[in-house]
């Protein structure tokens, strides 16, 4: 029996496009990302995130292999945007003390604004082990040297000094996480930053460590 040639053929589905390594990561990390802000960073395991992404399970451990490869890499995703943020903005800034205080200050509350509640119960979840801790103590240790090259020219030849520095990581990370909790605004904390980091380059300045 012949077909009728009134009638159209078909419609096909059009096929779905393979995403690239690269590109499946990015959507693994943005979905990542959603279950830690809806549901806390103890409800993300890699099955979780494969059937919320809608992949399989080895597409997920062939990302991250372990539940603290994940945690790492969100970490890792967030100190990028982070490094992006300020060194875009160190470029465009005045070449003075209170330019560069105003630029650290304001690009770190707003990268942990922009992620919410999301970023302290990952750095929480890091603390969990040994090479969680050290992976975070690395990136730690890259932003204050960040800043140290970036205050230096403002204190006078005398070397900032760790103590220093470590306290206005302190200061940085409570007062962010503050005003993503909503204790703060993010003005209130990038106000508050500022003023830490402008006192710590002049008391430096003046040889008190």
């Amino acid at each position: 029996m012949s077909s009728d040639p009134t009638q159209s053929p078909p419609e096909t589905a059009a096929p779905r496009r393979r995403l690239t390594r690269e590109d499946r990561l990015r959507q693994l990390l943005d979905v990542a990302w959603q279950l830690v802000r809806e549901e806390g960073t103890e409800a993300l395991t890699l099955g979780r995130l494969a059937e919320q992404a809608g992949v399989t399970k080895p597409v997920v451990y062939d990302h991250f292999s372990t539940r603290p490869g994940l945690l790492a890499a969100l970490y890792q995703d967030f100190d990028q945007r982070q490094t992006a943020v300020m060194d875009a903005a160190l470029e465009r800034s005045e070449a003075t003390l209170d330019g560069r205080a105003r630029v650290i200050a304001g690009s770190y509350v707003a990268c942990v604004s922009l992620q919410g509640r999301e970023i302290p119960g990952v750095i929480a979840a890091l603390a969990s082990s040994p090479e969680l801790a050290r992976i975070k103590g690395e990136y730690e240790a890259i932003f204050i040297e960040k800043c140290r090259h970036a205050l230096a020219p403002f204190a006078a030849g005398q070397p900032i000094g760790a103590a220093a520095l470590r306290a206005m990581l302190g200061a940085a990370e409570a007062l962010s996480h503050a005003a993503a909790n909503g204790e703060i605004s993010a003005p209130q904390a990038e106000d508050e930053l500022f003023e830490i980091i402008r006192a710590l380059v002049q008391r430096n300045a003046t040889g008190r460590q």
